[in-house]
This record gives structure tokens, sequence and C-alpha cells, in this order.
């Protein structure tokens, strides 16, 4: 990984910078700074055409259950968002169906490469759904899978995004804060790629867009 490091005292609004001029394919990830990223965005931009949006993972759960990552975009940039064509991932389905189902949309509508992809960082060094040791780390054939058993709360089985779908990114970037997600930066973006961290084994230049906290270990 080459890492362009940003740091910050407010990198959600230099990520609703970002996404306020996407154009293409877009991944949006779930989390509480992503979350003010959208309401940001949606605030700078009223007209969404020619933005297709997916999503980085999801939870099990129906699109209006407060666990949804959907749920979540939609209330803060989605339902704003005019002129956008929005592929949730259905994870009502449950992981497999749900897996299978978004595998085949991506495969009918979406491009061989997605444009942008906003990636979190777990405290446990996870991206998307994909999760420390996971079997699902080595999948090189599916672009996406179920995840039955998650490596952290909520313990919901999950759908996600497989590792060659995100390094096949025309850009990435990542979008983290927090102290607690400091020991995690600093193992992604300054240790050997492994399968204990999996944001790590982004293998592509990507932009980092972190507070300080995050970023005090580095």
């Amino acid at each position: 990984m080459n890492a362009d490091v940003r740091v910050s005292d407010d990198p959600a609004q230099a990520a609703a910078e970002l996404l306020a001029g996407v154009s293409g394919h877009v991944a949006l990830t779930g989390g509480s700074t992503p979350r003010t990223a959208y309401e940001r965005a949606a605030a700078m931009r009223d007209d969404w055409t020619g933005v297709d949006v997916w999503f980085t993972d999801e939870r099990c759960v129906p699109p209006d259950h407060e666990q949804s990552n959907f749920g979540m975009a939609d209330r803060a940039l989605l339902s704003k968002a005019s002129g956008a064509t929005v592929h949730r991932m259905h994870g009502e389905l449950g992981p497999e169906d749900g897996a299978a189902a978004y595998e085949n949309e991506l495969g009918e509508f979406g491009p061989e490469a997605l444009d942008f992809s906003l990636l979190g960082l777990g405290p446990d060094g996870h991206i998307c759904s994909l999760f420390p040791g996971d079997d699902a780390l080595g999948e090189r054939e599916r672009r996406v899978v179920g995840i039955e058993t998650p490596g952290m709360a909520p313990l919901v089985p999950r759908i996600t995004l497989t590792l060659p779908v995100v390094n096949a990114s025309a850009q990435i970037v990542f979008l983290i804060a927090g102290e607690d997600k400091a020991a995690a930066v600093r193992r992604v973006f300054s240790g050997p790629p492994g399968p204990d961290a999996p944001g790590s084994l982004v293998d592509a230049e990507v932009v980092a867009l972190l507070d300080p906290a995050a970023a005090a270990r580095l």
C-alpha cells in the first residue's frame, strides 16, 4: 500500500468535499464518521446525476433497521441525492442469498472497477466486513461474499465486497477518527501486510483521512 496520509481536525469535512465531487460508480461504507461526511456532502451538492452508489458491506437486517448501513446512508445522504442510482445490499435476504444477489447486480450494472471507494477501519483492523483471520480474506473469485459470524459487534451476519473488488477501485479513501483506532492505523499503514489486519491487505495507492487521535501512533 502507498498511502497519502492527511491528518486534520475534521477529516469528515475532507471526505465530504471529495464525495461532493464524485462521479461514476461509488462505494460507501458505514460508521459514525462517514455519516457526518454524508450529511455534509448532501448539503454541498444537490444533483447527483451520473453517480451509481454501491456499498462496501451491510448487516443482514432490514433496510430500516438501526444497524443497517444503507439506512444510515439513506437518511444522511441518499434520500437527498437527486439523480443518483442506488444499489443497496439486500441484507434481509441473509448472507448467502444477499451476497449472490449483489454479485449478480454488480455483474449486470456495475463496472469492472469502482471509481471511488470510501473505507473505514475497525479497531481490530477490519475493512468492509472482512475481519482478521477470516477465510473471506483469501477469496479471489467472488466479488461479494456472505459472512456468517463477524469478528466484532454487532454480531449479526454480513454481506461484504471482497479484497479484489476493493483493490481494483480507481480511488480508495480511508476515513478514520478516534483514539480507539490508533493502534489499528499504525498496524495498517506502518506494518507489513497480513491477515491479522485486513486493512493492510489493500494493495493500491490510497488517501487516508485521519484525525490527530487516530494518527497518534504513526
